[in-house]
């Protein structure tokens, strides 16, 4: 037995194979495995998938996509969420499309995972009124209201805030035009390129026009014509004044002052704000003449009802 074993270790030794190796080398190529699984769910190692690799490059496709990487779960329902919510949206009266709304924001929502987040509000609000009902047992109708106004109100309170969101970055765009135009206007008139102008204005500040200008110039970095940028950002403002100054900025290789026709723009815009300052100040001083008109009937009319009322019983008594 001694001998057999000597000469298979001999046979093995002369083939080179090591029985202490077999056994290195499975644990090697288990841990090998076990590494590469681990670091494929980490971002800075594993290779993106073709569309968030182009994601930077296409307009509307900036935002990380959250539900590319969930369950198989949310993958379904996204689509469903997407497709309802539109519906429930526009017959609230919202025409105006989701994505565009994000993209004015700068949300970091794409719209299915807007929606998504609707429809898990909506859920939760319609969990706790039902666990109301079962609690208090009301009449049929509260509760046929209640379970179905629920998910339907939280759904639109989301969208509400999302419609205040983007009025009030609308507003801000109106508000800091006038400066950023003449900012610009300057910059042109001592020398600048169109591109170092939009560069320097998107670094000069954290409002709202520099943050949609430094999207303009990520456009641009993308290899993205200056002029198609900047009708993309006018398309996704949606402000008049934002779409007149895109058009003035058109003719920057074919006019030779276009310093002087974006200060007399930015004047046309400080006038037009200026003009709707002056109308709400006008409107808030006509509200203020409400109560005090009501203040002033509201005695009158009883000063008027005594005598009156004392000549009927007269004349009804004569």
């Amino acid at each position: 037995m001694a001998l057999g074993r000597t000469n298979v270790a001999l046979t093995n030794r002369r083939a080179g194979v090591c029985p202490m190796r077999q056994p290195l080398a499975i644990a090697l190529l288990l841990a090998w495995l076990g590494l590469t699984l681990l670091f494929s769910h980490l971002r800075w190692f594993r290779r993106g998938p073709l569309l968030e690799r182009v994601r930077p490059y296409v307009f509307g496709l900036s935002r990380p996509t959250e539900t590319d990487d969930g369950t198989p779960l949310l993958r379904v329902l996204g689509p469903l969420a997407h497709d309802l919510g539109a519906k429930v949206a526009k017959f609230s009266g919202v025409n105006e499309e989701l994505a565009t709304r994000l993209e004015r924001v700068h949300s970091n929502l794409d719209p299915t995972a807007f929606r998504l987040r609707q429809l898990g509000w909506a859920a939760a609000a319609f969990v706790v009124a039902a666990l109301l009902c079962i609690a208090t047992t009301p009449p049929f109708a509260f509760i046929l209201l209640l379970t179905l106004g629920s998910p339907v109100l939280a759904f639109l309170i989301i969208e509400s805030q999302l419609a205040r969101r983007s009025n009030a970055w609308k507003r801000s765009l109106v508000l800091e035009l006038p400066i950023v135009s003449e900012q610009m206007g300057m910059l042109l008139s001592a020398g600048y390129s169109l591109g170092a102008a939009l560069q320097r204005l998107s670094r000069r500040s954290d409002g709202a026009v520099a943050q949609d200008l430094q999207r303009v110039v990520n456009r641009i970095t993308h290899g993205i014509d200056e002029n198609a940028a900047l009708r993309e950002w006018a398309a996704t403002a949606d402000v008049p004044a934002v779409g007149r100054l895109v058009g003035v900025l058109a003719l920057n290789r074919d006019a030779g002052d276009l310093g002087h026709l974006i200060t007399q723009e930015a004047r046309a815009v400080r006038a037009e704000v200026h003009r709707e300052l002056v109308e709400t100040i006008e409107k808030r001083g006509q509200q203020v003449w409400i109560p005090v008109t009501v203040a002033t009937l509201v005695p009158g009319l009883l000063f008027l009802a005594v005598p009156f009322t004392e000549a009927l019983r007269l004349f009804t008594a004569s």
